[in-house]
């Protein structure tokens, strides 16, 4: 075990609450949690009833202690756990009277932090517990469950394992010229590097998805006061969320909503109408539609089908720099007020869809569409994935590529060994195999503090 410290911090959420614990982890937990209840501490693994004190001895409150010995705990240290009363007042004071008998406050995600140094788990499987507290929806917590169960960090050791096995081809081949085998020709060597590149791109697809789960897409509706923009969002979000009225501009500032899409993860965002207006309070909104548009994954451009207007000159005449397929969709409503039905087609490569948000006519079509156009396809083994992950993997491709030209074009095999310690270095960046502490400490000071 890496500490000598001990550390204290409350674990459950701020404010009111019928039971609140505390948790203690490290070399002096048994003996302060003695101070604390000035009586023997329970049996391993079993919940004893005890009384807490003061420096005064006086009883401050009363409840459950529970003692995990290392290294069958979380941590993999000595654990103590004080489950007493909710109360804010109270909690504070029991972690008050920890810190006077020996133990220091923990800072966010430390107990998590001294898991990974101990070996209780690895660094994907850290970050999963944070990603199961902060899920949005049921399918990210089974993908966060199943990061925490080893699912990713299984994959990934798989592909390192490969990765190993092709490094010590090569190195053995450098060591050992006198064979008079020419490894740079041998097919053997390129097809295992080929094999590593695609289990490589295989984890890579997956965790695009489990990405997805976890950060969700920015989805920002943006079109002309009056075209149907608010009626939309309430249609999507199956909720009266945005105030939808016959006067134009109805809508003043942004309205962001929290929504779940066939399982993805949305921040949908109404905004106000684009147009030209001498309306002080309308021009602010105006500004804070065209910063959100800005940060848009995905642009739903909402037009008014009875008024016969074209789509693509509006969205040239209001968002020319965001103009591009992967980000614009564009949304015809009021289909019911046309005669014309809700249909999907093709207009010059972006995707265009007819609807009818008041009548919710179509809205499904969008919600699939949404998602596609998301690329989510989850499955079963999905897993919880980050941005940091995805760029490990990325770098990991790149100097398979290198090794790869290294190898073919160049046949420099110590470049290619080389390529290849690289690529491994960036792969075991996932689990933490290769990790710096600045970014452990980024990790880490990401998470809730008890946690």
């Amino acid at each position: 075990m890496l500490n000598r410290t001990t550390i204290a911090a409350i674990a459950t959420p701020p404010g009111r609450g019928g039971v609140g614990v505390i948790r203690l982890s490290g070399p002096k937990s048994y003996a302060i949690a003695a101070a604390l209840t000035q009586q023997s501490l329970p049996e391993a693994r079993f919940a004893g009833f005890r009384k807490f004190f003061d420096a005064s001895n006086e009883i401050m409150d009363e409840g459950l202690v529970i003692c995990f010995p290392n290294p069958h705990s979380f941590t993999g240290e000595d654990v103590v756990e004080l489950q007493g009363h909710g109360g804010p007042v109270i909690q504070n004071a029991l972690l008050a009277r920890l810190l006077e008998l020996g133990a220091i406050a923990a800072k966010a995600g430390e107990f998590s932090m001294r898991a990974f140094e101990n070996g209780k788990m690895d660094l994907v499987q850290a970050e999963a517990i944070a990603d199961l507290i902060d899920a949005t929806s049921q399918a990210a917590a089974r993908s966060a469950v199943r990061s925490l169960q080893g699912a990713f960090s299984s994959k990934v050791n798989t592909v390192l394992e490969k990765l190993i096995h092709l490094r010590l081809h090569v190195e053995a081949a450098i060591d050992f010229p006198e064979e008079e085998i020419d490894f740079l020709a041998d097919g053997k060597i390129l097809g295992l590097l080929d094999e590593v590149a695609s289990s490589v791109h295989a984890v890579q697809q997956s965790a695009r998805q489990g990405q997805l789960l976890r950060e969700g897409l920015q989805v920002v509706i943006a079109g002309k006061p009056n075209a149907g923009k608010s009626s939309l969002l309430n249609a999507l979000a199956g909720v009266e969320r945005a105030i939808v009225t016959d006067i134009a501009g109805t809508t003043r500032d942004v309205l962001h909503e929290k929504i779940s899409l066939n399982g993805l993860p949305i921040t949908l965002t109404d905004t106000a109408g684009l147009r030209e207006t001498g309306d002080i309070v309308e021009k602010e909104g105006i500004r804070r539609a065209i910063k959100e548009i800005e940060q848009a994954d995905l642009l739903l451009l909402v037009y008014d089908l009875s008024q016969g207007e074209d789509p693509l000159q509006l969205a040239q005449a209001y968002f020319a720099d965001h103009i591009e397929p992967k980000r614009l969709m564009l949304i015809g409503n009021k289909c019911d007020l046309t005669g014309s039905t809700a249909e999907m087609t093709d207009l010059n490569g972006f995707r265009h869809i007819r609807v009818s948000a008041k009548k919710e006519t179509g809205v499904q079509a969008l919600i699939d569409a949404i998602t596609a156009h998301a690329g989510f396809q989850p499955e079963e083994d999905t897993f919880i994935a980050r941005t940091r992950h995805l760029d490990a993997m990325k770098r990991t491709q790149r100097y398979l590529a290198e090794a790869r030209e290294q190898l073919v074009v160049y046949h420099a095999g110590e470049l290619v060994a080389e390529s290849l310690r690289l690529a491994q270095n960036a792969l075991g960046e996932i689990t933490g195999d290769f990790s710096a502490d600045d970014l452990l400490g980024k990790i880490f000071g990401s998470f809730c503090i008890g946690k």
